[in-house]
């Protein structure tokens, strides 16, 4: 209580004339203070209320030798109990013939250490750099600037393939700047570059539901150092879409916090509410859904997110990122979106048999100028049954795998194949080198025998 606030209560002594006692019991103020307000009062007048703070506080009577063996024993790994470090304090300070710190005094100087400090000191450079550092947050500036994709782990069972319980990932593709979902993907296994290249697909490309509207080549795109994300597929990609990939510094993941609190949202709000669901502390539940049935529930919860309010924006990110209308960068086709997302590059030598790859052989006519030449191949992890064939980012043809039951080539098309290539090179050999140019040399006497004159071209009479 200040000095106005203390006159305010013994005013009513002073100048009303009522006991201190009564004013003991009607506003809890114990009579020995109100008798101690009120010699202040008559020695200094009001001013004399105002309480005084002590000299020496916050100075401590402790030594700085004990202070400072506490605090280094407080900022040792492991550290010692307060109990323990109280006893240890203790035994230094009468070891040196000082004042012993009370078990209060220990326990002060240990809180009164900078919460930083002692998380350096006892958790390490990464629990204080995730704790203490300070984090710039950046936001893109308009939408399909700055996309986030990452994937995972759900919490929740799924029936797989085989029937038996399964935990599936998700792989999911946000805009920063409108937090819209562009695109995800639902698999079980192992994050690979291929499910990673789906949900890419699927957030570039023009959906069917027409209130889902996110498409685009975004500009940057932000992901960590998982296997796929680093793979040359995705690199190459990247490349021909003229996208900048932007990896998050290992084991730091702030720059993808947007989309990692999209994955919370995720976990609480929709697999809580579905069977199969692992909450904390459950036991293993039963699966029901199978991982179609998972993809339709995500699918409409994420139409759900895209169009309710978000809490930062203060509109819905279907709304933020339409804006007043715009059009976003797109590829020239889905065929060839599919060609850079869905099939992956690899260089190969034509040999006389065909193209050989991962112990198959593709073989197609059209390959028949091209046998001794290198030339690249993009295939489907999917499907290997064929492979695209480009020549300088030149598309060639599609090469059979000679083995699929199928799709096998009769031996008339191979043929015809090398019968085309055979003319081709004589054509090109006849219009390369000169006609020869035959001259009747006059007859000579039997007698006389001269060595034959040579044939001359005629460019060098």
């Amino acid at each position: 209580m200040d000095a106005a606030e203390r006159w305010r209560v013994l005013r009513l002594h002073v100048e009303d004339q009522i006991p201190l006692a009564v004013l003991a019991r009607e506003t809890g103020i114990s009579a020995r203070t109100l008798q101690r307000w009120n010699q202040l009062y008559r020695a200094g007048g009001v001013a004399s209320l105002d309480p005084h703070a002590r000299i020496d506080k916050g100075v401590r009577r402790t030594s700085a030798e004990t202070v400072a063996f506490i605090e280094q024993l407080a900022l040792s790994r492991p550290r010692p109990s307060l109990a323990t470090l109280h006893r240890l304090a203790v035994a230094d300070a009468r070891a040196r013939e000082l004042r012993a710190p009370s078990y209060a005094t220990v326990r002060q100087i240990v809180r009164a250490l900078d919460p930083a400090l002692v998380t350096l000191a006892l958790e390490g450079p990464v629990s204080y750099r995730d704790k203490h550092e300070l984090v710039f947050r950046r936001r893109a500036e308009h939408p399909n600037q700055t996309w986030q994709s990452d994937h995972t782990e759900l919490d929740i069972l799924v029936l797989g393939a085989d029937g038996k319980p399964d935990r599936p990932w998700l792989t999911t593709v946000m805009d920063d700047y409108s937090r819209a979902i562009c695109g995800y993907m639902v698999f079980t296994g192992a994050p690979s570059a291929l499910n990673t290249a789906l949900a890419l697909r699927q957030a570039i490309w023009r959906k069917t539901d027409p209130a889902w509207a996110m498409c685009g080549i975004p500009d940057i795109l932000h992901v960590d150092h998982g296997s796929d994300f680093i793979s040359h597929h995705l690199e190459r990609t990247s490349i021909a879409l003229h996208i900048r990939i932007i990896h998050s510094t290992v084991g730091r993941p702030q720059g993808r916090g947007k989309i990692e609190r999209f994955f919370g949202t995720i976990n609480t709000e929709l697999l809580a509410t579905l069977p199969g669901h692992l909450g904390p502390g459950s036991r293993t539940p039963t699966p029901v859904l199978d991982l179609a049935g998972l993809d339709r529930a995500i699918g409409g919860f994420i139409g759900t997110y895209n169009d309710r309010s978000h809490s930062e924006l203060g509109i819905s990110p279907r709304d933020a990122w339409v804006a007043d209308g715009w059009l976003p960068r797109m590829p020239d086709s889905l065929q060839e979106l599919d060609g850079l997302l869905l099939t992956v590059p690899k260089n190969r030598v034509v040999q006389r048999d065909g193209i050989h790859f991962q112990g198959q052989r593709y073989l197609a006519p059209t390959l028949a100028p091209f046998v001794g030449h290198t030339i690249t191949i993009r295939y489907d992890p999917r499907d290997l049954s064929k492979i695209r064939v480009y020549d300088r980012d030149t598309f060639i043809c599609t090469a059979i795998d000679e083995a699929h039951p199928n799709l096998r080539l009769s031996l008339r098309d191979i043929e015809t194949a090398r019968r085309a290539r055979r003319k081709q090179l004589r054509r090109a050999i006849n219009d390369r080198i000169p006609t020869v140019a035959t001259r009747e040399e006059p007859r000579i006497p039997e007698p006389t025998k001269r060595r034959p004159k040579l044939r001359t071209y005629e460019e060098d009479e």
